[in-house]
């Protein structure tokens, strides 16, 4: 082919054409991937899913709206400042897990499916705390958030949207109700204190009268704890000096020897003055 043939503008132009026509042919090829799927819609109707993988739609007649994930997907989302059962405001923090399982549905009877979700969740979970007491909210959070993934799952059944769980993350409550709790488990915190505190009060008064009980009956068990409180006096002393009593009780052995008092202390005492003067 001659040069002269290339700079024909007939030539030219021709090519523009079908260069024209390979890229018009080639916008059609779309690649998705596995977890994804494409919802076709012919001249205004819907006609089918394409994917996963390579497809061809038809330019100018097929249009793709969006992509829809099959996988579960994921919505933090906040409640502002609600009522509880008992009339506590809150706010609240939480988490949705829910997976689009008919892309028909999905593209045909909601639009931006997931701002209606999340909207949803929120009205949903405002009802929910409304039903509740502050206290339930506290300890049953995952009783509350499988009452609202049920009430979110019946709104979302005939979008093609499946809840498969809300979990309740985080709980704001205002600054002054927070220190009334803190002042309130405090004093929970004191009175157990003081509760325990008083019982074991009356358990050593109950053991030291049943201690005087068995000492009055027993005269030896009084005569043995006497001893034992004389050394541990000599013990805790630090000098020789020894500081007795003067009521002090009989120590000693009953039985075969005379009693250990102040009394029989003084008599011995005397007894040796007697005999040196002798």
């Amino acid at each position: 082919m001659a040069l002269e043939d290339l700079l024909n503008p007939e030539f030219i132009v021709g090519i523009i054409l079908v260069l024209f026509v390979v890229m018009i042919i080639a916008s059609g090829i779309r690649v998705i991937k596995e977890w994804e799927r494409a919802p076709v819609l012919r001249l205004g109707r819907f006609t089918g899913l394409k994917g996963p993988g390579l497809f061809y739609i038809i330019p100018f007649v097929d249009k793709i709206p969006n992509i829809v994930s099959m996988r579960i997907q994921t919505i933090p989302f906040r409640t502002e400042q609600t009522l509880t059962k008992d009339n506590v405001p809150v706010n609240v923090d939480a988490i949705m897990f829910f997976q689009a399982v008919d892309v028909e549905r999905v593209i045909l009877n909601v639009e931006r499916y997931l701002d209606a979700t999340t909207w949803a969740a929120q009205t949903t979970l405002r009802e929910v705390m409304g039903k509740v007491s502050f206290d339930e909210l506290l300890a049953e959070r995952e009783k509350v958030g499988v009452e609202a993934r049920n009430i979110i799952d019946e709104k979302t059944e005939h979008w093609g949207i499946k809840v498969t769980s809300v979990e309740v993350k985080d709980i704001a409550i205002p600054q002054a109700l927070q220190e009334a709790m803190s002042r309130q488990a405090s004093a929970e915190r004191e009175r157990r204190a003081r509760v325990t505190l008083a019982m074991a009060e009356f358990e050593a008064a109950q053991k030291m009268v049943d201690a005087a009980n068995l000492y009055e009956k027993n005269m030896r068990a009084m005569e043995l704890r006497w001893m034992n409180i004389l050394y541990e006096l000599g013990l805790q002393s630090k000098g020789t000096l020894i500081l007795v009593p003067t009521n002090t009780p009989t120590a000693g052995f009953s039985m075969g020897f005379p009693p250990l008092g102040i009394a029989s202390i003084q008599d011995i005492t005397k007894d040796k003055k007697d005999q040196k003067t002798d």
